[in-house]
């Protein structure tokens, strides 16, 4: 009998929760103890019993289920403190976010957030017109503190909304608030979308109402902050409930910009059309409502093709909405032709070229606004500028300013005369000068006149830089150590193909671009050199696809033109994009720096009692190396001493030895003609752009000053010559790291070798000749039949110095 079976029905209960617990009351025996010792049971009277055969298998049994129960049990526990852990920490998260509370903590923060609106409501009162909407002038001078100009009195003329015809007061609400005249003043989504915008530094503000857009104008700024946002809200709410519709729609159209120095419908009116408020008709409404979206944009006189045709698209959304709303007829609505604005009058103390200075002061400081978070967008920004009570200090330097503008005239428009040649009318020119060590645009010439032509020729960026992009396609080569098809680096001595209309390969196959060199001249095997100062075509296209073109364009923008829209495509190799003479002083600048990015700035300093503007650096990162950028210049004074540029800049006798890289280029159909060049301390970009004078469209400029074609070694070199021979240091070296192209190695004396030399005549041709080239200078010794032109002679000097130089003959025709 058992002990259990002996202690009865307790003895039995307690065996069975020892087994429970582990298998045993105690710490188990050993395994020798139940060899050697084994325990006997006690009998009830307390003697030792004799244990039967049949109850020591029990208890073996039992000690060996207490040691796995045991390991069990050891286990179980570590789970347990895991699973304890976990289940801990979910009932803790279970017990702080119970539905309950999750809705009560909503709950309270809506009537939080609904008690700070009604206070905010009780304590915010409609205010008094804000400063920025009182007359003011802003202050301009040149770089030495001296004065330019002060931009005069505030075009505005406020007229009752019964003198704007209903039609037009109908194309504002069409354009910017179709439920204006059932809302409650705000738009509730949009203004939350704004909020959580300028929280997350998103800085793009959501939709608003008529009515917030006129308080943001008249009772507010355009400041891009929280407190105004809800200042906003409040106010517009109050306005709505106090005023009538009209009384805000007409502070709506009085108060808002329209461009053009135009504040108000009625200085819109006049800006644009020439008539009274009450005199336009709907076509001019849409246009003026359609313009307020994007005023700097949408100005169709100086507008992008972009521009002019998002204009034209908001134009239709316009009237279409009229039509929706059941404001105007639709058969009247298909018979309407879009209205183009009349050319725009300069405000007064803005002609010659202070109206182009002030309008680049202007538009730099806009960006800046926008870049430093005041305001959301580039129209606010502007107008923000233009509400007066500031005062700049350009980088213009008078003496530099003053120089450019009589370079532009003695060397251009003197020569121009439209009764004579009716294409002379057609030619604009523009032109920037830049401090590479500083990025100070230190000169600036628009145009003509800005009374005469409002658009600035300085900053345009719809012609093409034409050849002018070659050296960034150079400058991307060498830095990225690329290498030719057949696996050779390139450098300035590089050898490539010069035959015009040669098929572009990659990778061993054709990528269907075969370019014409100008004059379709072939050039045989010439090196990178000869190339660039010959302006050749088929090179620079290959070149740009052994480089790989999503890599030049990458470097194109670092160094400050805009391709972000461009296709990575051969046919860029080709300057096809567009550029401004701006853009490519910067570029230039980015090389005469060593590589180091140089962004133009034409601001020096900006006070405002108000608000601050913290100017950048315009000197940058390292955009490509320093050898990189020092071989590119190397090179490209090989373009003025024997290449297109050398009758009007090598042999000009006013450079006094000064050292000159630069490049030339001709747009295709002769729409544009650039020379960009530099001293190591002076670069300039000078531009000629053919733009119809009626039309305003593009226009060839082929006979224009008397001459087949207007190359950039024409009037461009010329006007940037007389300029940059009488302003910049004559005692400015170069400081280049490199041991390539015609700086380092003169290109005067011909060098015998298999391959083509770097430096050919100045008319090649692939067919040998024994008459002298045509030129304007003498023929320099006389070529014989038994090595082609393209083999160098030595470089005669020009046999007569300009002093005024004048348009050359043909052999400046070869440039593209």
């Amino acid at each position: 009998m058992t002990e259990a079976e002996r202690n009865g029905p307790m003895g039995r209960a307690e065996e069975r929760r020892a087994r429970q617990r582990g298998g045993r009351r105690a710490a188990p025996p050993t395994r020798s103890s139940e060899e050697t010792a084994p325990v006997a049971p006690t009998g009830p009277s307390g003697t030792t019993a004799t244990a039967t055969p049949e109850a020591e298998p029990t208890v073996i049994g039992g000690r060996a289920a207490a040691r796995k129960a045991a390991q069990a049990e050891a286990k179980g526990r570590g789970k347990k403190g895991k699973a304890g852990k976990g289940k801990s920490d979910k009932s803790l998260i279970r017990r702080m976010f119970t539905w309950k509370k999750v809705v009560g903590t909503v709950f309270g923060v809506c009537l939080l957030g609904m008690g700070a609106f009604i206070a905010m409501y009780m304590m915010i009162d409609i205010p008094a017109g804000n400063a920025d909407a009182e007359l003011q002038s802003n202050v301009y001078k040149y770089s030495d503190g001296s004065p330019l100009t002060r931009d005069g009195e505030r075009n505005r003329e406020i007229v009752d909304l019964n003198k704007v015809p209903k039609k037009v007061q109908y194309t504002f609400v069409a354009a910017e608030n179709k439920t204006f005249y059932n809302d409650g003043g705000v738009d509730l989504k949009g203004t939350a979308r704004g909020l959580l915008n300028t929280l997350s530094g998103k800085g793009t503000q959501g939709g608003s109402t008529i009515t917030q857009q006129y308080v943001k104008n008249y009772y507010l700024t355009a400041d891009q902050t929280v407190t105004r946002k809800l200042k906003e809200l409040v106010i517009s709410l109050k306005l709505d409930r106090e005023k009538s519709k009209d009384y805000i729609l007409a502070g709506y159209i009085n108060t808002s910009y329209y461009g053009r120095g135009a504040y108000g419908i009625q200085a819109a009116a006049q800006a644009y059309y020439r008539v009274d408020a009450e005199d336009l008709d709907v076509q001019q409404g849409a246009y003026l409502a359609a313009l307020l979206q994007a005023p700097s944009q949408y100005d169709w006189a100086v507008a992008s093709p972009t521009g002019q045709k998002l204009v034209k698209a908001r134009w239709n959304y316009v009237l279409d909405n009229m039509v929706g709303q059941g404001w105007l007829d639709q058969t009247k609505r298909a018979a309407m032709e879009f209205p183009v604005p009349k050319e725009p009058k300069a405000a007064p103390g803005m002609g010659g070229q202070t109206g182009y200075l002030v309008d680049a002061a202007n538009n730099q400081l806009a960006r800046q606004l926008v870049a430093q978070g005041t305001v959301d967008n580039a129209d606010d920004a502007l107008t923000m500028v233009k509400a007066g009570g500031w005062t700049i200090t350009l980088n213009i330097d008078k003496k530099r300013q003053k120089a450019l503008e009589s370079a532009a005239k003695s060397q251009l428009t003197s020569k121009l005369d439209a009764k004579k040649r009716k294409v002379d009318a057609d030619v604009q020119a523009g032109a920037v000068s830049v401090n590479p060590k500083t990025g100070a645009v230190v000169a600036l010439y628009g145009g003509t006149d800005y009374y005469k032509h409002f658009r600035s020729n300085a900053t345009r960026v719809d012609y093409q830089p034409a050849s002018t992009f070659k050296p960034v396609i150079l400058a991307a080569a060498l830095d990225e150590d690329a290498k030719t098809q057949s696996g050779k680096a390139i450098s300035a001595n590089t050898i490539y193909d010069g035959t015009s209309k040669r098929q572009v390969v990659n990778d061993g196959n054709k990528v269907g671009f075969a370019p014409e060199n100008e004059d379709d001249q072939d050039y045989g095997d010439i090196t990178v050199q000869t190339a660039m100062n010959k302006s050749v075509n088929s090179v620079f296209a290959q070149m740009g696809v052994d480089v790989g073109m999503d890599k030049v364009l990458k470097v194109a923008s670092q160094m400050g033109m805009d391709t972000a829209d461009l296709k990575s495509v051969p046919a860029q190799t080709l300057g096809t994009m567009g550029a401004s003479p701006w853009q490519m002083a910067g570029v230039y600048a980015t090389l005469d720096n060593h590589g180091r990015q140089v962004t133009p700035t034409i601001i020096k300093s900006v006070e405002n009692s108000k608000r601050e503007v913290k100017l950048p650096d315009p000197i940058g990162a390292q955009i490509v190396s320093r050898e990189a950028a020092d071989t590119v210049t190397s090179v490209l004074t090989g373009v003025v001493d024997d290449g297109t540029a050398k009758v009007s800049v090598r042999d000009n006798e006013k450079r006094d030895g000064r050292k000159v890289a630069g490049k030339t280029g001709t747009s295709d159909e002769n729409r544009s003609a650039w020379f960009t060049g530099y001293t190591p301390d002076l670069v300039t970009s000078v531009g000629l752009f053919g733009e119809g004078k009626k039309s305003g469209a593009q226009v060839s400029m082929y006979e224009a000053g008397g001459f087949p074609r207007v190359n950039g070694g024409g009037f461009p070199a010329q006007i940037w010559a007389t300029y940059t021979f009488g302003v910049s240091s004559k005692n400015a070296k170069f400081d280049l790291d490199t041991t390539q192209g015609a700086a380092v190695q003169p290109s005067t004396t011909p060098k015998v070798s298999e391959t083509p030399s770097e430096t050919p005549s100045e008319t090649p041709s692939e067919t040998p000749t024994t008459k002298p080239p045509t030129s304007s200078a003498p023929p320099s010794q006389t070529p014989t039949t038994s090595a082609p032109v393209e083999t160098p002679t030595t470089s005669p000097p020009i046999s007569t110095p300009v002093e005024t130089p004048t348009e050359p003959d043909d052999p400046l025709d070869d440039d593209q």
